[in-house]
């Protein structure tokens, strides 16, 4: 067997898988976002390595699997985040994760010092308060006593490779979320820490995805249910283990779309895309040699989650469901009302952490099914113009498959296909897509899997979403309005944001 793991931004998916990648089950336990003012975002990584020992047992004690059956333990976990350590590996303070924008003085300092253009040619990323290395700026110039005690900056999944095998690494794709590494040579870039001030000393060790680092510790075994003893593959981050687990092996394999927390439009390719505009980035894949470019946007699944909450407190899925039920049978920007779903600022492809959400247009008669929709089709529309970057930097993209939590909605794919124009397929495994490739790179690592090539093979499309001609038509005017409408509003949002 093979046990994945996958930090997410609400809680650990813990699955378990044959030897040969083949998902069997998973569990998912929860932990809390601290969400503050001035773009304040935190996490406590003892709740990550909490989540990852009770998703574990449960795991083990739902499919009655022997800890001695597990073979391998692959990691995948949330990027772009600073998890600050001392030197004997402990916690200092929480993790500054992904969606922390408090750094935005720092990241700009970081862009006139270097240069936005040198920058994105070396990282293939814009420089960015939602990046690890401007947050690690930020608090050796505003808690120096704290940083005074750091010794690692690290990401969610290499924390707890850490705390499983008492080994600390990363590998290339998430080292490649960090706004610190050269995708040329593939090492920490020299010159752009110097610019920064900070310490390569700092940052984790290099090693493939699918290095075993390590072995389960004792301790981690007491803790967690695993054996003591068993191999720990080091994986990858998020967005590039999204890719594989989705089939998106190399760049034959087509576009797909990330619906979680944030969002995203990817493909495979053989090198880093580098956008004119610079309104897209590129990762280095999980795939040896191979890179994922990609457009993100910060919070897509999470708009939709925000206005479920907002709308029925506590609401189970019962009453989600009813809310996107809802949505279908209404009309939105058909009526001219617009969702702006910029609640914890952007990046695709606008890269401005000032930006904020907004409703645009609504009337009296605009009810919880009207609001819901424009949320739909807000996450769609900024979705579309990611896509509309690629096709211009020379992408083809004429069908996306949709993973992730908010890819088991039929109402939202079929609104994706409307607005993008393409067919957009849903394949059998969406929620497991992050651990599913954390399991194929384990395989691989582990000796258990010839190739990644077998990811193709591990999920099924099992539904179509063909766009209709004259929604099509109707969205590609909406999305002008949408555009023009964050045109309008984004001096209004940097001059007024606290």
């Amino acid at each position: 067997m093979i046990i994945a793991h996958d930090l997410g931004t609400t809680g650990d998916k813990a699955s378990l898988h044959h030897d040969d990648g083949r998902l069997i089950a998973s569990h998912t336990a929860v932990y809390e976002t601290d969400y503050g003012r001035g773009g304040v975002v935190e996490q406590d990584p003892h709740a990550w390595w909490a989540a990852v020992a009770s998703a574990t047992r449960a795991l083990l004690a739902a499919t009655s699997t022997e800890a001695s059956e597990v073979r391998v333990v692959g990691l995948s976990g949330q990027m772009m985040g600073a998890v600050f350590l001392d030197e004997q590996l402990s916690l200092v303070r929480p993790a500054m994760i992904w969606a922390d924008t408090r750094s935005s003085v720092q990241s700009d300092r970081l862009a006139n010092a270097v240069g936005q253009d040198v920058g994105y040619a070396t990282t293939g990323h814009q420089f960015n308060p939602t990046y690890s290395l401007s947050k690690i700026m930020w608090l050796r110039e505003h808690d120096a006593a704290t940083f005074s005690r750091v010794a690692h900056v690290c990401q969610a999944k290499d924390y707890v490779v850490a705390r499983l095998t008492g080994r600390l690494a990363t590998d290339p794709s998430d080292a490649s979320g960090t706004n610190s590494f050269d995708q040329d040579t593939g090492t920490w870039s020299t010159a752009i820490l110097e610019a920064a001030g900070i310490d390569v000393r700092l940052l984790p060790e290099i090693l493939p995805s699918t290095s075993v680092v390590g072995e389960v510790t004792a301790e981690a075994a007491a803790f967690t249910g695993l054996a003591a003893g068993t191999p720990v593959v080091i994986g990858g981050g998020d967005g590039p283990l999204a890719a594989l687990g989705a089939g998106i092996v190399d760049e034959s394999d087509g576009a797909y779309a990330y619906l979680g927390s944030s969002s995203w439009v990817s493909f495979a390719a053989p090198r880093p895309l580098l956008d004119p505009g610079k309104r897209t980035m590129t990762f280095n894949h999980v795939v040896p040699g191979g890179f994922v470019p990609t457009a993100t946007m910060q919070s897509g699944g999470g708009s939709l989650q925000w206005i479920a909450d907002l709308l029925e407190p506590g609401a189970d899925g019962t009453a989600f469901d009813w809310l996107v039920g809802d949505a279908a049978a209404v009309e939105a920007s058909g009526e001219g009302l617009f969702f702006l779903p910029h609640l914890l600022g952007e990046r695709s492809s606008y890269w401005n952490p000032d930006a904020r959400a907004a409703f645009v247009g609504v009337s009296r008669h605009h009810g919880a099914g009207h609001l819901t929709r424009a949320v739909l089709e807000g996450v769609a529309f900024n979705l579309s113009t990611c896509v509309d970057a690629f096709r211009q930097s020379g992408a083809v993209i004429d069908r996306v498959d949709a993973i992730g939590g908010g890819a088991k909605s039929d109402v939202w794919l079929q609104i994706m296909a409307d607005v993008w124009g393409v067919t957009v397929r849903r394949r059998d495994i969406v929620d497991e897509a992050n651990s599913l490739g954390a399991a194929v790179t384990a395989g691989v690592g582990a000796g258990l899997i010839a190739d990644f090539g077998v990811a193709r093979d591990l999920s099924s499309v099992t539904a179509f979403f063909e766009p209709d001609a004259r929604r099509h038509e109707a969205y590609v005017a909406a999305h002008e309005r949408f555009v023009d409408a964050y045109a309008r509003l984004e001096s209004w949002h940097t001059e007024g944001t606290p």
